[in-house]
């Protein structure tokens, strides 16, 4: 009398398959996949250097059919290596974002009714705003991000100060601050020092 075999479940012939095709992947499919990750990462950073504002770690990875792990990833592999890569509450962006933006750190002084009408004529000339700093007597050097790029960065900013109460950091020191810029031209930044003086902001350093 014949003695049927009993058929393999299906589940373990899917494990035994899956295990199968791991061990099949050799030095050769690692190295393609190590390529299309630094390709992938030269391509993050060039979205970043003409990215006019941040960018969420969803999208970017919408844009590569990844997940946003693997965007969080790159960004860590890229900080490694250098990259000075900030994570914003609105999405990533580089802190200098091209090598031959014009950066220069702006000494300024008015009152906090002002910080608004100070801020648009920056960003009204393309000029983005990096951070604030200011030197304390006692605390020594203060410095916040900003990362202010357009007219509804500066309103986002101000009405959450409003919202919260809380002062900008220019009132521990009277009004006297100074803000690191980045201008896409120099003649931008000589327009900028020249309204800011006009209107009786522009500080001495």
């Amino acid at each position: 009398m014949e003695t049927q075999r009993s058929a393999e479940p299906r589940s373990e012939v899917t494990r035994s398959s899956q295990e199968r095709q791991r061990r099949q992947v050799g030095p050769a499919d690692m190295s393609r996949r190590g390529q299309r990750g630094e390709q992938r990462r030269q391509e993050l950073m060039r979205i970043l250097r003409t990215a006019h504002e941040p960018i969420l770690a969803s999208e970017l990875a919408r844009q590569f059919s990844v997940s946003r792990q693997v965007v969080v990833q790159d960004t860590v592999l890229l900080r490694a290596a250098g990259a000075d890569i900030v994570a914003t509450s609105r999405g990533y962006l580089l802190r200098n974002p091209a090598p031959d933006a014009q950066r220069e750190v702006l000494h300024v002084h008015h009152d906090r009714a002002a910080i608004e009408d100070e801020m648009n004529v920056l960003v009204d000339l393309g000029i983005r705003i990096l951070d604030v700093a200011i030197d304390h007597p006692v605390y020594g050097r203060l410095r916040a991000d900003l990362h202010i790029a357009s007219r509804q960065d500066v309103r986002e900013y101000v009405e959450q100060l409003d919202k919260t109460g809380s002062a900008p950091l220019s009132a521990l020191t009277g009004g006297t601050h100074k803000l690191t810029v980045v201008a896409p031209r120099p003649d931008l930044l000589d327009r900028a020092r020249e309204e800011l003086r006009h209107r009786g902001y522009l500080g001495t350093s």
